[in-house]
């Protein structure tokens, strides 16, 4: 490595004219006295509306702007072109709407030279919202030694902050799919991640809300949302892991993504009740990986899968179960329902954690 080579590539994905992806490069390049490069992927646009977007930053020799032209509405295929082009010794991502706040990128190289961590998590601050308590760290985690399966990393499946390019430039997201396209990626990279550490006193990774054109939250089958799954059945990485890692693991897709599958398709009895042969597979799928997953929901949750799976279900005691669950002096309690749903699903919204950014990627 040279003296003039970078030390952390970033990744930034865009696919819309209307991002404020200058905002984003300005901040890696203007908050950070560290070497670092800006990879800029103009994805399904043409790369001159955002070489015009980024102003004088364009002909910044730390930004490098790349074009992926695959028709595909899913950030993967772009982060991936910029993972495939980092050739520094860290990476990072950061969505085109988002800022590092200023140091944030020091502060975690900072973090990553004291520990010797292969992976850096930051505090995330979403900006006219409270912060990210994702994921929940125990008491007196603040920077060091964190334990993938008991500081419940697998909430945090949106891989920010800093990764180790030796050790884990091999990962890529799952291209192809309506959405989980991180999961599998940020399992192993927090299950397999050596001296885990977090910056959670140090500046933010800045999430803004700027755009409604999210690529998430959309309605889908039920297949589709569990599509991510066969990432980790046919991973022989999360085979090899203890039953504790993968029960820890599949708790978090349970009380997530699988509740929530419930939730936003509880508008009424008959709808659920469709989706319920396709529920009823995913749930199957996710016993299979960790069958003592279960085991270890909350009473409550037990009782919204009970009645989603009833023969009528009672879509009123479905909303009351899911206040309960919500109002539990629990670690679900610290989280912050996803404000995009449409209204006609505020009343089940409770039931949908906001755990997963990578539809803010690009």
């Amino acid at each position: 490595m040279n003296d003039s080579d970078p030390l952390v590539d970033v990744t930034i994905a865009v696919h819309s004219a209307t991002r404020p992806v200058r905002r984003a490069v300005s901040s890696v390049l203007n908050g950070t006295t560290a070497l670092v490069r800006v990879i800029v992927v103009a994805h399904n646009i043409d790369p001159a509306i955002i070489r015009n977007n980024l102003g004088d930053l364009a002909t910044d020799a730390r930004v490098c702007l790349l074009e992926l032209q695959d028709g595909i509405r899913s950030p993967a295929g772009p982060m991936n072109l910029g993972f495939a082009n980092s050739t520094a010794p860290f990476i990072a991502l950061l969505g085109s709407d988002d800022e590092f706040a200023p140091g944030a990128l020091d502060s975690w190289l900072r973090v990553q030279r004291e520990t010797g961590a292969s992976a850096v998590i930051p505090k995330i601050a979403i900006v006219g919202r409270h912060n990210n308590p994702l994921p929940p760290l125990r008491d007196g985690r603040r920077a060091r030694r964190l334990d993938a399966a008991k500081d419940r990393l697998a909430y945090r499946s949106a891989p920010l902050g800093l990764i180790d390019r030796d050790r884990f430039g091999h990962l890529r997201f799952a291209e192809g799919l309506s959405t989980g396209e991180d999961i599998a990626l940020t399992a192993e990279l927090w299950f397999r991640g050596r001296n885990l550490a977090a910056d959670i006193d140090g500046p933010s990774y800045v999430g803004h809300e700027d755009e409604k054109d999210r690529v998430t939250f959309t309605p889908r089958p039920v297949h589709e949302d569990f599509a991510f799954l066969a990432g980790l059945e046919d991973a022989a990485w999360f085979r090899r892991l203890s039953g504790r890692a993968r029960t820890a693991v599949v708790v978090k897709l349970l009380r997530i993504q699988f509740l929530s599958a419930i939730g936003v398709r509880a508008t009424n009895a008959e709808e659920l009740v469709t989706h319920q042969p396709e529920l009823r597979t995913a749930l199957g799928r996710l016993e299979r990986l960790a069958p003592r997953a279960l085991r270890l929901l909350s009473r409550v949750d037990h009782r919204i899968i009970a009645e989603a799976f009833s023969a009528a279900p009672d879509i009123e005691r479905i909303k009351v179960l899911a206040n309960d669950r919500w109002n539990q002096r629990s670690f679900g309690a610290l989280l912050t329902p996803n404000p995009l749903y449409s209204l006609h699903r505020q009343a089940m919204v409770r039931l949908f954690f906001a755990a997963n950014r990578t539809d803010r990627m690009i």
